[in-house]
């Protein structure tokens, strides 16, 4: 018997693709999708076997779809190459789809398609080397950017404008993968910004700043053709009608769009460059009809070379009042991009943006959630000492009805605000109790700790701070951050507001509380069910303080010490244990021990009601030193204590004025030293230590300078951003082993600008008291183009004159 194979009929006519896509799409669940998809492949897996050159195209294309969906189709990759050397078109053009799809520059096997991409570079039909350019441009590796940039630049010099513009935007990708080949393309480009032809001027205008952007030699050398830009742009504004080139009455909107993205890469740090441009940017601006969005896309083009540019003031103040108008547009999408452009270049010309700031501040009533939040931010931007009270009043009732993600970034912004501009104490107190109350419990336990800071270092204050506190809980005890505030400062000042004697708010009525009912509110907030566990340990604190404070009260209180000696939840039991035993075995120490606190030490600065403080220590430093610090903060300026334990960083939050410096260790250290020798005594290893860069990762940059006096090392960070987005919400955290102990000082602030137009300024104090080797671990928290992103390393580096 003869064993004969015979063909198998059912796959001489393949399905075609517009059936497959019709089958994929009838099926009613996955596993049905799955299951046509898995017969599919499997018959095309049997054609490439069987090298069936008829259907190749049909069945590759076919892959491309399923790959399209999401399925594995790495087995086409070879039937692409065949299809690539093929000599017909229509097997070229499905072979380099293919390629583009299923290849990229880490696959080792791309690199046989080099050789056919060059034979099609140099092919009669134009269609077929426009195909490999194409695919040139998609998948090239800088080997095959070195091995075919010759044949690129050559067909960028052909009079066809068809392969002109591929051949520039595969020029594109080749500066990208190898910068180096920048002298190839040079004169090249030089010659296709003079072209006529649109399209071919606009792909030249993307090479051009490709090279800008990637060769610093490049940018020097386009500098030089500013002027024929701006008389490419001037001839674009200032034409009549053209029909091919014609966008809602603008001549070729997206040439223009690009030409300003060229000029502001030109315009950057080099004040000739601004110089030429300035007076068309003004034309643009003036002329451009912002009626539809094609307009409304070139003046946000102007409106961002104007602020990235060195341009005059006038220019500056036109670009934000553009932004202005776009506030007040009824698009959704163009108001989010003008607060967030205003959010940016808030800091270039922060009067010029000041201006609209009732504007922004309706932008706080939209009900879109990304408006709202941008509005928000810039708001917060906005604030200074004239406009403090005014935008207080307008965030606390933004505070109330916004939704509650937005509460604790609100919170948090009002207090560091506050913090820097608030007109006096007292006002500053009130402002904040009112964000507790209007907040609830979203507020961070940060901003508890830096409250209860500013109270305590506030002696005028306490028994009118215990006041208000009081009346705001003695009817309500659900607001647990209001309620850990006021537990704490009754605690600490119940004894004063009891024996009334403060200072009391005019036109206020007056509540005279007995020392009982100060302790039955203590006790109801300790026995409420609902009270977390951190306010309940607040409210026992403070029983215990009163028990020394309210002698009358001295036994309940020690009643109820007793009765949570029992309790089930181990902190509260160990603390009333603890207590219970100071009435008892150690009752003649309790008094010293529960004794009012110090000043505490804050995460904030001190805020700006000891302006008058402020002058008078620095103009005494000025008559001790000519060389002393001419800025300084109180005495009572508040740091943060991290952990010692390398691998438990702690969360910094708050903000110094941006003119505000910590003092130097010669002005609080060595005072009579510093009068008679100057700040050159206790400053002689300072300019010994070279500088250190911390983190340069993601266009974040962390640059450390140093100053070492004995055992103390004070660091110097300074952060950047290069990147075209700003940096915000910017936490850094700090640690180092347990024989240090360091000491950071609040930043100037929690935005990083974007394109290196602005820093955070941040100083580490570390005590090395055995001088060894100095280890730090930093991790950065930050959001940047609505992402949030951690950072972190370990820096082993640090220069020896550090330690040594």
């Amino acid at each position: 018997m003869l064993n004969m194979k015979f063909p198998d009929l059912s796959m001489s006519n393949p399905v075609r693709l517009r059936d497959l896509i019709r089958q994929i799409r009838s099926a009613k669940t996955a596993a049905e999708e799955r299951a046509v998809v898995q017969k599919e492949c499997a018959y095309i897996r049997d054609s490439f076997r069987d090298e069936d050159n008829t259907w190749r195209c049909r069945n590759v294309a076919k892959l491309l779809y399923v790959s399209l969906l999401g399925y594995p189709a790495h087995f086409g990759q070879l039937e692409c190459f065949k299809l690539i050397a093929s000599t017909r078109f229509t097997d070229k053009r499905i072979g380099y789809l293919g390629a583009m799809l299923l290849l990229d520059e880490r696959q080792d096997i791309h690199v046989l398609i080099t050789n056919s991409l060059k034979n099609d570079l140099n092919h009669s039909n134009q269609y077929i080397t426009g195909l490999a350019l194409c695919a040139l441009g998609t998948i090239c590796s800088p080997e095959m950017s070195r091995d075919l940039g010759g044949e690129v630049e050559r067909l960028m010099k052909s009079t066809n404008p068809y392969l002109k513009k591929k051949a520039v935007l595969c020029a594109v990708r080749i500066i990208r993968k190898v910068p180096e080949q920048y002298d190839v393309f040079q004169n090249s480009v030089r010659s296709l910004l003079t072209e006529k032809n649109h399209g071919v001027l606009l792909t030249a205008m993307t090479l051009a700043n490709e090279m800008c952007q990637q060769n610093a030699q490049a940018l020097h050398s386009f500098r030089k053709l500013v002027p024929n830009l701006v008389r490419i742009l001037k001839t674009l504004i200032m034409s009549g009608y053209s029909p091919e080139h014609d966008v809602a009455g603008i001549s070729d909107p997206f040439l223009q769009i690009y030409l300003l993205r060229l000029l502001r890469v030109l315009g950057r740090n080099d004040n000739e460059a601004s110089e030429t441009m300035n007076d068309i940017l003004a034309q643009v601006s003036t002329n451009t009809e912002n009626s539809k969005n094609v307009g409304n896309a070139i003046l946000y083009e102007t409106v961002l070379t104007i602020m990235d540019i060195k341009s005059e003031s006038g220019l500056r103040v036109l670009a934000v009042n553009i932004l202005g108008r776009f506030l007040i547009n009824n698009d959704k999408n163009i108001r989010y991009v003008a607060l967030n452009t205003l959010l940016r270049v808030v800091h270039a010309d922060h009067n010029a943006v000041q201006r609209h700031r009732a504007t922004v501040v309706e932008c706080l009533k939209d009900a879109d959630v990304s408006i709202k939040r941008r509005a928000m931010e810039l708001c917060f931007a906005l604030i200074n000492s004239n406009n403090i009270r005014t935008m207080t009043n307008e965030m606390l009732e933004f505070l109330g009805t916004c939704e509650i993600e937005f509460k604790a970034d609100c919170t948090s912004n009002m207090f560091l605000a506050m913090e820097r501009f608030s007109p006096s104490k007292r006002w500053h107190v009130d402002q904040m109790i009112k964000v507790l109350t209007t907040a609830g419990n979203s507020v961070r336990d940060d901003i508890v700790s830096s409250l209860i800071g500013i109270i305590s270092s506030s002696p005028d204050l306490h028994g009118y701070t215990a006041y208000q506190l009081y009346k705001l809980i003695r009817n309500d005890i659900t607001q647990q951050p209001l309620i850990q505030v006021a537990s704490w400062t009754l605690g600490e000042f119940g004894d004063i507001f009891v024996s009334g004697q403060y200072d009391k708010a005019d036109n206020v009525e007056h509540v005279q509380v007995t020392e009982n009912e100060i302790v039955d509110i203590l006790e109801r907030i300790l026995n409420w069910t609902i009270s977390t566990l951190i306010t309940r340990e607040y409210a026992i604190n403070a029983l215990m303080k009163l028990s020394t404070r309210f002698p009358s009260c001295s036994d309940r209180i020690q009643s109820i010490m007793t009765y949570y000696a029992c309790n089930m939840n181990l902190e509260l039991q160990t603390r009333a244990v603890e207590y219970t035993s100071l009435f008892t075995k150690h009752n003649p120490i309790r008094s010293s021990i529960v004794e009012r606190m110090p000043v505490l030490i804050s995460n904030i600065t001190a805020s700006a009601n000891n302006t008058e403080q402020q002058e008078q220590v620095d103009n005494q430093e000025e008559n001790v030193s000519d060389n002393a610090q001419t800025n300084h903060v109180p005495q009572n300026e508040p740091v943060i204590n991290l952990l010692e334990l390398l691998d438990e960083p702690i969360q910094t939050n708050g903000s110094l004025h941006p003119h505000e410096q910590q003092p130097t260790l010669s002005s609080t250290l060595y005072p009579l030293t510093d009068f008679i020798f100057g700040n050159d005594l206790s400053n002689t290893h300072s300019s010994t230590i070279p500088p250190m860069i911390a983190l340069d990762r993601n266009g974040l940059r962390i640059l450390f300078t140093f100053e070492r006096d004995g055992t103390i090392l004070t660091i110097h960070s300074k952060t950047t951003n290069s990147t075209q987005y700003p940096i915000t919400n910017f936490i850094f955290k700090a640690a180092v082993p347990k024989t240090f102990v360091i000491e950071l000082h609040p930043p100037n602030s929690t935005t990083v600008p974007a394109h290196n137009s602005g820093d955070i300024y941040q100083i580490i104090k570390i005590s090395n008291p055995h001088q060894e080797k100095l280890r730090m671990k930093i991790k950065l928290n930050y959001s940047v183009n609505n992402s949030s992103m951690t950072d972190e390393v370990e820096l082993n580096a640090f220069p020896e004159q550090c330690y040594n």
